[in-house]
């Protein structure tokens, strides 16, 4: 038998305040007067407060990232070229800073700057062949755990499925609940929810052990102390519960409704955390507990979700998002164990979708 090698973040800085810092862990990059480094800023930021708080040197490359639709490999591509047109050496470090999308771009950008060939070809299970060039995660919105995790998840020609891979894993993040004040609440919860549904899957999946256990049940304690409590410190034990969510699954896998979700991003092109929310909704006979749970939450913050986004769309359409879904082995796996297949079946698959 051969255990997992799990590879984690290699540094991290946690408190308020601590974005001040990224300055100083830059500066131990720069080795010659002409280093550079990439800032990948999700353009939210633009013309606000923390744009001119980037620790930025005339040398350096700040590009500000559109992330309305979920990341592509088409996009990943365009930005790497950018970057190699910028400067004919490799930037020291590239900065995510902004939420999950955001920093799987700058994740997959660091990437894509040392391996040849466009990104879609690595979209899959240790296909990375060559470390990436030094990568720093600063989240400004927490939930999708995407500072601790070893993915870099895109939409490709084919389907939505991640860069999955030890190189992939941020050697620096910086943990600084000040960044997601003031969060608009729909965005808040949704990709909070994000952190509580890999939390539900992989404490009720087949892969589950006592490592991801542990991070698994601490995580939703906090996710119910920020979205039923109402903590007075909600945003420092969110962006914990972020984290220690990324990690839970490090060692596990997420399940139903992850791979549900990830046929209604890349197909109808819903966001990873609503589409989540979406998928999560009609879940009960997977996991009734955690979707009685998540209702409530939904009650309390007044959320509305959509409804019967899929109900009459055409049969082609549904077909799409069933063949998506499917093929995301691994997590139906973590939800039925060996012989899955014989369970995920397209009428199975269809019947669910059309409840959406």
């Amino acid at each position: 038998m051969s255990f997992k090698n799990f590879k984690v973040v290699e540094k991290m800085i946690f408190g308020r305040g601590s974005f001040v810092q990224l300055d100083e862990v830059l500066a131990a990059e720069r080795k010659t007067a002409d280093d550079f480094v990439v800032f990948l800023v999700d353009d939210v930021h633009q013309g606000k407060a923390l744009e001119g708080r980037i620790p930025a040197k005339a040398q350096d490359m700040v590009i500000w990232v559109n992330v309305d639709e979920e990341p592509s490999t088409i996009q990943i591509d365009t930005l790497t070229e950018q970057v190699q047109a910028f400067n004919t050496k490799l930037p020291v470090s590239v900065v995510g800073l902004g939420g999950g999308s955001t920093m799987d771009v700058a994740k997959a950008v660091s990437l894509m700057l040392t391996n040849p060939g466009g990104s879609a070809i690595y979209q899959g299970w240790d296909l990375i062949k060559n470390p990436a060039v030094h990568h720093i995660g600063i989240p400004t919105i927490s939930g999708t755990g995407a500072e601790a995790s070893r993915t870099a998840v895109l939409c490709g020609p084919v389907r939505k499925l991640g860069l999955n891979s030890d190189y992939t894993v941020f050697d620096q993040i910086i943990m600084d609940s000040e960044l997601i004040e003031g969060v608009e609440t729909d965005q808040w919860f949704y990709t909070g929810m994000d952190c509580y549904i890999h939390c539900v899957e992989s404490l009720q999946g087949t892969f589950l052990n006592e490592f991801s256990k542990s991070y698994a049940e601490k995580a939703m304690d906090l996710c119910r102390q920020v979205y039923l409590d109402d903590h007075v410190d909600k945003d420092d034990k969110l962006m914990m519960a972020s984290f220690m969510g990324g990690m839970s699954i490090a060692y596990s896998q997420v399940g139903a409704c992850h791979a549900v979700s990830y046929g209604l991003s890349y197909i109808l092109g819903y966001h990873h955390g609503i589409g989540n929310c979406i998928a999560f909704d009609v879940l009960e006979e997977f996991y009734p507990e955690g979707v009685e749970e998540f209702r409530l939450m939904m009650k309390k913050h007044n959320i509305t979700l959509p409804k019967n986004i899929c109900k009459d769309l055409p049969d082609e359409t549904i077909a799409k998002m069933v063949a998506v879904t499917k093929s995301m082995g691994p997590l139906w796996a973590n939800v039925y164990g060996a012989g899955w297949e014989e369970k995920v079946t397209d009428e199975m698959l269809t019947a669910l979708f059309r409840r959406i």
